[in-house]
């Protein structure tokens, strides 16, 4: 008999929805409950997508000993991170509190029956095992609690109320630090200190895209032409599109990679990923002029469009399982190749295969293999492509998580305003997409998280959906000049301003959970680093100083720890650097702009926007003066160059 999940509209709460555990969705009720009956309260949260939260649903939530414990002593409650994030980060700053360490999901918290949290774990298994980071296994664990508060044990509650007190006190920076220019040595020194020399990338294993750096280092290259940057940018991009955490079968990129090699990935495939990293890969193709970034900023597109698209909007994730088991979908025997490649008249079978790294043994578990490329893509790439996809096609595809959420889709059009300037048709569909999103998530004034495609949305926006959906159409304007885009940009930045914003701090929610936005760039590029590349822009297009000074005061509320660690904030960092060096505006008339898109965007000072005017000319500005104009596209460099100058 289905439980309380089956009237819920989250995916990932319908997938527990027949459970044998008595769930609960988050609601006063269940919180009333416990307090009525005198239960601890077991709060899980995961995401449809995550392959370990599938494997604890598999071990514990399926199982009928530990449902009955939970029955018996627990009201249980089940959070989809994705629906709920004002939640999820209250409770990871739960873990990191209890642990000294990031958590993770699965997140399992441990609550009194009047929902003061005194433990915090990931993934737990059933049983005891020795030396295990969570210690006790879940059966274990549950008991030695339900005794704990029945006996009311005095140690558990004033571990409690002691936790609920740090929880509460709001941490903020030592001091303000003087920001300068020379911060960029160590946020280099640090970036060379994490840079993994072999196979690229800026940790060992597991291995993450981390966007944020990469997109910082190419702004920091523009600036000073370092030969270093150059070299990790380059040596991490091919080495990542290599086979594996990026899917050369399908396209898109998978979450991350479980080695150091980019090779063995959890297949689970976020919009968010490849929405950044689609930006990455334009970038990094107007600064290198690199052909194989443009083909995976189009691949990735393509994925986009094929498989995670309906009505315009965009799907929040793939799972990483299929049929039971990860990976399933992805990987390939050797036989099975060898037979279709035959079949299909693929010359040089043998020599393909050892191309593709498709062996008898295996690249992956239990003999099966991950398609890669180590140099060049072997003859007829395009019909063995094909190949490999029709064989795809008869298996059944991973589940897809059909969410839309108005920051991750705000993200993706992000992403393809920027790859219109390499080809128009995605600007367009930028436009296309970003009318749908309001449409879909702007009722009668008030702005939504998330909704199913086909359902009303319930849950009110946060920080990160203002901040994203006013980035895309601050975009927008960018590449097609409709100041439509700056009133709706500039209504959401006040909205966020009011919101959310106090004296330099940014929450990311308020109301039930009034939540500090982190800064650091963690699974994707902090919603307070987005709302100072918002307001920095806004001021510069419209002449406005008091959004420059909003982005000074978050920059100087946080200049404490960005002075000392700017590897861990890399897009505050980059905004941090803009604010100093300010930006350059480029004014010209429309057509004008439009005309030479491609060759403004390749224009080597990364803080350059472009202004629509009804002069003739090229002029560059700064936000209170122009400095000189040109009638020929090929001299604006040469006479930014000497703005950049006068000014240092």
């Amino acid at each position: 008999m289905p439980n309380r999940l089956i009237n819920e509209d989250s995916p990932y709460l319908q997938q527990h929805a027949n459970n044998p555990v008595d769930w609960w969705p988050w609601c006063d009720e269940a919180f009333e409950e416990a307090q009525k009956q005198n239960k601890a309260i077991f709060i899980s949260i995961g995401y449809s997508s995550c392959h370990w939260c599938h494997v604890m649903e598999k071990e514990i939530f399926e199982d009928q000993e530990c449902a009955e414990i939970l029955n018996n002593h627990f009201i249980s409650i089940k959070v989809d991170r994705e629906e709920r994030p004002d939640i999820d980060k209250f409770y990871q700053e739960v873990h990191l509190l209890l642990n000294r360490r990031p958590g993770g999901w699965p997140t399992s918290i441990f609550c009194t029956p009047q929902n003061k949290p005194f433990f915090a774990g990931t993934f737990i298994p059933k049983a005891s095992q020795p030396g295990s980071v969570e210690g006790m296994g879940f059966l274990e664990l549950t008991k030695l609690i339900a005794q704990k508060i029945a006996e009311a044990d005095p140690k558990l509650y004033e571990n409690a109320q002691e936790i609920e007190g740090f929880i509460k006190n709001i941490s903020h920076p030592k001091e303000a630090t003087v920001l300068h220019v020379d911060i960029y040595k160590n946020f280099l020194l640090q970036v060379k200190n994490n840079y993994e020399p072999k196979y690229g990338g800026f940790s060992h294993k597991p291995k993450f895209p981390q966007a944020s750096t990469l997109l910082a280092l190419l702004d920091m290259d523009k600036l000073y032409n370092d030969k270093a940057i150059k070299a990790m940018i380059n040596h991490t991009l091919h080495e990542m599109t290599k086979g594996g955490m990026y899917d050369l079968v399908d396209g898109g990129f998978c979450r991350y990679s479980v080695d150091e090699k980019w090779l063995i990935p959890h297949f689970e495939k976020m919009l968010y990923d490849n929405a950044l990293m689609l930006k990455v890969f334009t970038k990094a193709y107007l600064a290198y002029e690199d052909p194989h970034y443009k083909e995976i900023a189009l691949d990735i597109a393509s994925f986009i469009e094929k498989f995670m698209e309906e009505n315009n909007l965009f799907y929040s994730a793939s799972d990483a399982d299929s049929e039971g088991e990860e990976g399933t979908y992805f990987v390939y025997t050797y036989d099975e190749l060898h037979q279709a490649f035959e079949q299909n008249g693929i010359l040089h079978v043998d020599k393909v295969l050892e191309v593709l790294n498709i062996t008898p043994h295996g690249n992956f578990e239990m003999g099966l293999n991950v398609v890669r490329v180590e140099k060049e893509f072997p003859d007829q790439w395009e019909k063995i492509r094909t190949i490999l996809q029709n064989i795809r096609k008869k298996r059944t595809y991973p589940f897809i998580d059909k969410k839309i959420q108005t920051s991750w889709n705000a993200m993706m059009i992000d992403a393809f305003f920027e790859l219109g300037v390499l080809e128009e048709r995605y600007i367009q569909k930028a436009q296309t997409s970003l009318s749908a999103l309001m449409q879909k998530m702007f009722i009668q004034n008030k702005l939504y998280h998330t909704a199913l495609v086909d359902k009303t949305p319930k849950v009110e926006a946060f920080l990160e959906d203002y901040a994203f959906l006013a980035q895309a159409f601050l975009n927008g304007y960018k590449k097609t000049f409709d100041e439509l885009y700056l009133i709706e940009a500039q209504r959401f930045i006040n909205i966020a301003l009011t919101e959310f914003y106090d004296k330099g701090v940014w929450y990311f929610s308020q109301g039930d959970f009034q939540t500090k936005a982190e800064i650091y760039d963690a699974t994707y590029t902090s919603s307070v680093n987005i709302m100072i590349d918002n307001l920095l822009t806004f001021a510069s297009l419209m002449a406005d100083e008091k959004y420059r000074t909003f982005a000074f005061k978050t920059l100087e509320y946080n200049s404490y720890d960005l002075s000392r660690k700017p590897v861990y904030y890399p897009y505050m960092f980059t905004q941090m650097m803009r604010y100093l060096k300010e930006d350059r505006i480029i004014k010209s008339n429309e057509q004008n702009l439009k005309t030479h898109l491609l060759e403004l965007h390749k224009l080597p000072y990364p803080y350059t926007l472009l202004k629509s005017d009804t002069i003739e000319d090229f002029m560059i500005c700064g936000m209170m003066q122009c400095f000189s104009n040109t009638n020929d596209v090929k001299m604006l460099d040469r006479y930014l160059q000497k703005t950049l100058f006068s000014k240092e």
